[in-house]
């Protein structure tokens, strides 16, 4: 849906077969979680009231699950990007194909360099199984207020999301204590509230643990759902 402002949304995704890497979950394959975590997070920005388009850049295709049908790459001729039919054709989710993986902040790069600088833009983590579109709504209406803002994860010390006015360079920071980063740069902490499921990424366990408190995405909840609390996690 294009909301209000018309954010468009880059949200970076890295190959499931190197993702998440420190998720593991005894009875649940990574590579089918770190997929399932990523769709969850697509999903819900999709229907973020306020975002025209989310841009997912990866390496990581074609899925098994993806469409072979695949739009072509803006600003380039040479490749195909991978799709997904649940978003096939909706204009709020774009696929863009990196060759290879080149790293969080290249791959944020090569999606912000297919967007018009002249709309608001802003980039999301791939890793928030527990997303909700209101909670995107709500961070993005108060971005609208700074030319840059930022919401650090739950952990206060990295970032889940950061945005830019029109007009306004948006360059990413992320990796370790990227909030500082992020905030050296002109970005804003935006004030969203401390349990909003917009601030928790999830790279590990307990923050799996975490999420699942917050109400996880389908996909990432039926990952789980045949799981009992000895078998390293509790089911949502």
């Amino acid at each position: 849906m294009t909301g209000a402002a018309g954010w468009h949304v880059v949200i970076p995704v890295k190959p499931a077969t190197v993702g998440k890497s420190r998720l593991a979950v005894p009875g649940v394959d990574r590579v089918a979680l770190a997929r399932a975590i990523a769709r969850d997070t697509v999903a819900a920005a999709a229907r973020s009231t306020r975002v025209a388009e989310a841009v997912v850049v990866t390496a990581d295709g074609p899925w098994p699950d993806l469409d072979a049908r695949a739009p072509e790459i803006p600003r380039e001729t040479d490749r195909k990007a991978p799709t997904d039919p649940e978003f096939a054709g909706s204009p709020a989710v774009r696929f863009v194909a990196e060759s290879a993986p080149s790293g969080l902040d290249a791959a944020i790069r090569t999606g912000l360099a297919t967007l018009d600088p002249g709309h608001p833009r802003a980039v999301l983590l791939g890793d928030l199984p527990a997303l909700r579109p209101s909670d995107l709504d709500a961070a993005l209406a108060l971005a609208e207020d700074v030319p840059r803002g930022l919401v650090p994860d739950a952990e206060g010390t990295g970032s889940t999301l950061v945005t830019a006015l029109p007009g306004v360079a948006l360059e990413p920071a992320f990796g370790d204590n990227s909030a500082a980063r992020h905030r050296e740069l002109g970005h804003a902490d935006l004030d969203v509230q401390p349990g909003s499921t917009l601030r928790r990424d999830v790279d590990t366990l307990p923050q799996l643990h975490d999420a699942a408190t917050l109400g996880l995405g389908p996909r990432t909840a039926a990952l789980l759902a045949s799981l009992t609390p000895a078998e390293g996690t509790s089911a949502p």
